[in-house]
């Protein structure tokens, strides 16, 4: 009989991860639950609450045949033979930690939940990204509050999606990791959830491992991969004092097949709800293991990324003849990345904030990100609401946004911005009219022919 999965948290994670397996797995029971009903409901719309590129597609092939969305957690929990723990685990804001250790309020209530009313065993999967031996505490929890002849068994399925892709990587994940205890129940549970995986993802790609090596894999994985973007960033700098090009030099050091091409793109750095979050957790971590060192090399990753975002923001400030009080910066992007509508952690909101301290009436314009996400966003940056009505307006074209501006500043690779009509942009500017480009996207060479001044990431202005 095909197992039932209720899913604890319908976000980034847990929304799009349980509606493949669902689309997968047309025999398995899949209800992702939440305590936002204005979530739900927009899960059961026509309008869901995440972009993601072929989501929707998916959503609708399976919603009301075997995938269910809903903010009856109990009942969801009980009918549930393995269940998912895919909340959020923000860096704590305050206290022991704060700034680097991630926030397990909402792990803990989850697991107190699932104990509290489960009325027979569970597989309990974690799916957010937590510290190592998160799952010791959450073992903790289920057995001191769990009925008696109720068993919990602790499994790691850490996700390794990236936004904008994480459809496809679903469907065709690199691995899929599923970590237990070395005991004869955990291994049992282990291989219940692999034979759910195994519908669609070939075995050898099911790697099984111990529960805490499954946990760190995540950190390590995201932390390894902001380090090469750190790295080519830390390049970048080089680049433009030198004559060097970024561009020309990342793609000399991608063709060495130890080092390889991915993540070896230059930009104005890096953003998204895990790179930063799991670096600064396994710098907490190294910390509480008295690994001063290892803490102080990690943290240094994420030093880089701010530096690359303050020595942008500079160079605009520069070049627009050392101020920008009161002109106009057209913001292109403000999406961490192109292909969703997440903004966590994003370089756009850095800039904007830079641009704003300096006096800077910023427009910004984004395909896919609503003006009530950008105000938060901004507000949290210690923007305050007159200064945002002030300063900030929100464009529906990236050519309104450009119309009377003194500088476009590119924030997010979106494919759009490759294709607009920089003539009719540039006739619209003040001159000089200064393009700035934080993604390495844009021809520069028609952009100078245009009569843009235009700076690129990673190279010497010519």
């Amino acid at each position: 009989m095909a197992p039932k999965i209720c899913c604890l948290g319908a976000g980034y994670v847990g929304g799009p991860t349980c509606a493949v397996i669902a689309y997968k797995c047309p025999d398995v029971q899949v209800t992702i639950c939440d305590l936002n009903q204005a979530r739900i409901d927009a899960w059961n719309s026509d309008h869901l609450p995440i972009f993601e590129p072929g989501l929707d597609d998916v959503v609708k092939a399976a919603r009301g045949r075997n995938l269910f969305f809903t903010t009856e957690v109990d009942r969801a929990i009980n009918e549930a033979d393995l269940i998912f723990v895919s909340v959020n685990t923000p860096t704590k804001k305050s206290g022991m930690g704060a700034g680097f250790a991630a926030d397990l309020a909402y792990v803990e209530s989850a697991t107190r939940r699932i104990a509290a009313v489960a009325t027979s065993s569970k597989i309990v999967i974690e799916k957010s990204t937590v510290p190592c031996r998160t799952a010791e505490s959450m073992r903790a929890i289920l057995e001191a509050n769990s009925r008696d002849g109720i068993r919990f068994d602790i499994l790691s399925n850490p996700e390794f999606l990236a936004e904008g892709t994480a459809i496809s990587d679903l469907m065709k994940p690199d691995r899929v990791l599923i970590g237990s205890l070395e005991t004869d129940e955990g291994r049992k549970a282990q291989a219940t959830l692999a034979s759910v995986y195994s519908n669609w993802v070939p075995k050898e790609k099911i790697i099984t491992m111990n529960l805490w090596s499954s946990e760190l894999s995540k950190l390590a994985a995201n932390a390894i991969l902001a380090q090469r973007i750190s790295s080519i960033n830390a390049l970048s700098a080089i680049c433009e004092a030198t004559g060097a090009d970024v561009d020309e030099v990342s793609y000399a050091c991608g063709l060495d097949t130890r080092i390889g091409p991915k993540f070896l793109k230059a930009s104005v750095g890096f953003g998204g709800s895990c790179f930063q979050k799991d670096i600064l957790n396994l710098v907490y971590l190294s910390e509480s293991l008295h690994l001063p060192e290892v803490a102080a090399y990690w943290h240094q990753v994420v030093i880089m990324n701010e530096y690359q975002k303050s020595r942008f923001s500079q160079r605009v400030v520069k070049r627009l003849f050392n101020t920008i009080t009161n002109k106009k910066v057209a913001v292109f992007g403000f999406a961490f990345k192109k292909d969703t509508g997440d903004t966590r952690e994003s370089a756009a909101i850095t800039l904007a904030n830079n641009f704003i301290k300096e006096g800077a009436n910023i427009c910004i314009y984004d395909p896919k990100v609503e003006e009530p996400q950008i105000a938060i966003d901004l507000a949290e940056t210690g923007i305050s609401t007159a200064e945002y009505q002030k300063r900030v307006t929100i464009s529906k074209t990236p050519y309104d946004a450009a119309n009377g501006a003194d500088a476009i500043v590119i924030c997010t690779e979106w494919d759009e911005f490759k294709t607009l009509d920089y003539e009719k942009i540039y006739a619209t500017m003040n001159k000089p009219a200064c393009l700035f480009d934080g993604r390495l996207i844009l021809d520069t060479k028609k952009l100078r022919a245009i009569g843009f001044q235009v700076e690129v990431i990673g190279k010497s202005v010519v």
